[in-house]
């Protein structure tokens, strides 16, 4: 297994302002973790095949890619996460940041599920990635994509403008086009195999109050500067002018609009004889 090595000093992988709530991110949005198979499977890894998981979360797809006969190094960026995912899986999983890490050895792909929209610096965690790979080796993951959960950010920020309070939001993510992802894989000297950018409401009927459960999980950093006795009024908020777009027949859903890429680093050339 490879060691992961990164900067002491170096913020989380998630840049939330609070440690994530391991237990309740898996029992009410364990669609992440179910949705995310589809990757695994573009990953395609192979028997004896090292795969490295930026972004690891609570395991769950860590495990799928060893069930499938590769050896896996996890990452994580919070702390909360790696230890959940390090007692999934009976083996240490590295806290690291994906911005700037290296490896002991080169492995065969990197994966990614729904992480790499967490860091917000993606020309520094290409430059990871590839520095990572063997030559031949592959980069598979799915992040959000442009316009990713546009509904309730408009819809956080209108709850704060009544409130005045809409200038302090902070949007914690990076949601790129397709276009602007390829042409940053293949600035950092990656070949582009594909990139897929679609539409994925997802339901959230696992979550008792509904679209505030979202932020107060996901969309923590958009309310952080709130007043904590302004606080419920104002996810209350949220949760009546985003109803007539995100919730229908009485469930929620978030509006995801995913991009699904892989690509590879080109195998060295044989030497002219």
């Amino acid at each position: 297994m490879s060691t992961v090595y990164h900067q002491p000093s170096a913020p989380n992988v998630a840049d939330n302002p609070a440690a994530w709530d391991v237990a309740r991110y898996d029992s009410q949005f364990g669609f992440v973790a179910a949705l995310g198979t589809a990757v695994v499977d573009l990953l395609d890894p192979q028997p004896g095949e090292h795969v490295l998981d930026l972004g690891c979360g609570s395991g769950h797809l860590t495990a799928l890619i060893a069930e499938r006969g590769a050896t896996v190094t996890a990452v994580d960026g919070d702390p909360a996460m790696v230890a959940a995912a390090t007692a999934r899986l009976g083996q240490p999983v590295q806290l690291a940041d994906g911005h700037d890490f290296t490896v002991s050895e080169p492995v065969d792909a990197v994966f990614s599920n729904a992480a790499l929209h967490w860091m917000t610096r993606p020309a520094e965690v290409l430059a990871s990635v590839r520095g990572a790979l063997r030559p031949g080796g592959r980069f598979a993951g799915e992040m959000g994509g442009a316009r990713n959960i546009a509904a309730i950010v408009d819809a956080v920020r209108a709850a704060l403008a009544e409130h005045e309070l809409a200038e302090g939001m902070r949007v914690p993510w990076y949601f790129p086009t397709p276009a602007e992802y390829a042409t940053l894989l293949e600035r950092q000297g990656f070949t582009v195999d594909s990139v897929e950018y679609f539409a994925r409401p997802t339901e959230l009927s696992a979550c008792s109050e509904g679209l505030a459960d979202w932020v107060l999980m996901f969309g923590s950093a958009l309310i952080g500067h709130v007043p904590e006795e302004l606080r419920a009024t104002v996810l209350t908020r949220v949760g009546e002018l985003a109803a007539p777009t995100l919730r229908r027949e009485g469930i929620w859903y978030a509006d995801y609009r995913r991009l699904r890429f892989r690509a590879h680093v080109e195998p060295e050339e044989s030497a002219p004889l």
